[in-house]
């Protein structure tokens, strides 16, 4: 929401103060050099990237859109859905929870969570730990190293569609000299003509250079910046399971295991223990008992 607000004010705050000069607008009105800018960006990263990358594109600038959905909330459902968890692992031990595991998607304490379940990456970094765990034979050494090669792997493929971005980006000006150079081509074939009509296609020119530098630095340029923060929050959030996780491969109670993980929230979206502790005790047992292996 933010970033189209965002992109609203960019493009209302330029026209209006090219109004305010007594502009034109029907002269910004140039779909040809539009689409020269546009079709060689969009051509340029066709070349660049295979079809993976230009998928996960779509799908971070979507999120961008709607925002980024690590907030207090989802971290407190986490927290409460990982006390759960841990409870009955402590109470019925580690082969109660198997076919949670093996399949999240039908498990019964996870359908509480959709935010969980819809999110793959998380879903299997959890889960694909837990089954580690019941396995058994895997020191929790390892399994922290496991755990943060599996992150560094999510970071790795999340910052590929960034890069693309920006690259695409940082070409835009160019582009847009591109058009404009295309433009002084047709205005000296126009020359000796009227004025006016040659003074329309001077200004059209300009236009693509104009186009080309406001899509960089108005639009796809902080486009891919925020792209880079959600890919950030998700790398901070899998590591906040991954405290979470740990401690309880180490043995500690459940709502000590809560407490480290909660300590690693980013502050901005941290819940004070009292907020977590309600949310988590709120829905079962809370004697901090430790877990079982």
């Amino acid at each position: 929401m933010f970033a189209i607000i965002g992109i609203v004010i960019v493009l209302g705050a330029i026209l209006s103060g090219y109004l305010m000069e007594h502009g034109n607008l029907l002269v910004l009105v140039q779909p040809a050099e539009l689409i020269i800018i546009g079709g060689a960006a969009l051509g340029t990263l066709l070349v660049a990237n295979p079809l993976h990358i230009l998928k996960a594109i779509l799908g971070q600038a979507t999120g961008v859109l709607k925002g980024s959905p690590f907030s207090k909330k989802r971290y407190l459902d986490t927290l409460k859905m990982m006390y759960e968890f841990l409870n009955k692992v402590r109470k019925e031990g580690l082969l109660s929870v198997e076919m949670d595991v093996e399949k999240p998607k039908e498990s019964a304490l996870f359908k509480k969570y959709p935010d969980f379940v819809k999110d793959h990456h998380v879903m299997d970094f959890v889960c694909d730990t837990l089954r580690m765990a019941i396995t058994g034979g895997v020191e929790p050494f390892d399994m922290d190293q496991m755990m943060e090669l599996d992150m560094e792997v999510h970071h790795h493929d999340a910052a590929a569609p960034i890069a693309a971005l920006s690259t695409v980006a940082d070409a835009l000006p160019g582009l847009g000299i591109v058009a404009a150079v295309l433009g002084v081509v047709i205005t000296m074939g126009a020359i000796g003509g009227p004025p006016a009509e040659v003074g329309h296609k001077v200004a059209a020119a300009l236009v693509g250079t104009f186009l080309g530098i406001l899509l960089c630095y108005g639009v796809v340029g902080p486009l891919a910046s925020n792209m880079a923060k959600n890919a950030d929050a998700h790398k901070e959030y899998l590591h906040v399971l991954r405290v979470l996780l740990l401690a309880f491969l180490k043995g500690n109670a459940p709502m000590i295991a809560l407490e480290m993980a909660r300590r690693a929230i980013p502050a901005h979206v941290r819940p004070s223990f009292n907020e977590m502790e309600k949310a988590c005790r709120g829905g079962g047992s809370s004697e901090p008992a430790a877990v079982a292996a």
